[in-house]
């Protein structure tokens, strides 16, 4: 049990690291598809949001998006309820872009999990779920630990 923890970050390390060498090839970062990944999903997010979500400092995170900006990728916004905050959206310019990445995750996806039937895939979706469970329930008020 105690090597587990390793072995699943050893593997979501290999599936980043896979990721990285494709979309290396459209000439994206792994800090900026991430960015594109999470505003095409979410549009409108505040840097601040956004840096919190991919557990970056805010500083970096605007450094990344000052590079998407000038390449016209991503566009900021003023917050319309705060003047001093910026949203973000992913320009119609990166849409082929976050398009041919989405589809190169699918591909590397298919080609990581190629060979494991689906009820395993299911069970392993459950598994990973439970743990997220149970790291998010722990600290929780009520909650006793060992």
């Amino acid at each position: 049990m105690e090597s587990l923890p390793f072995e699943i970050a050893e593997t979501a390390h290999g599936l980043r690291r896979a990721f990285d060498r494709r979309a290396a090839a459209l000439g994206v970062t792994r800090a900026q598809w991430k960015v594109l990944f999470r505003l095409n999903r979410m549009p409108g997010l505040r840097q601040v949001e956004l840096a919190d979500m991919l557990d970056v400092e805010p500083i970096t995170l605007t450094r990344i998006v000052d590079r998407l900006a000038d390449a016209s990728l991503v566009e900021r916004r003023a917050d319309p309820a705060d003047r001093r905050a910026w949203r973000l959206y992913v320009t119609d310019s990166a849409k082929p872009l976050v398009e041919k990445l989405r589809l190169l995750g699918n591909a590397m996806t298919e080609e990581a999990f190629s060979g494991i039937p689906e009820t395993r895939l299911d069970a392993l979706r459950e598994t990973l779920a439970q743990v997220r469970d149970n790291l998010n329930a722990v600290g929780q008020p009520g909650r006793i630990s060992a």
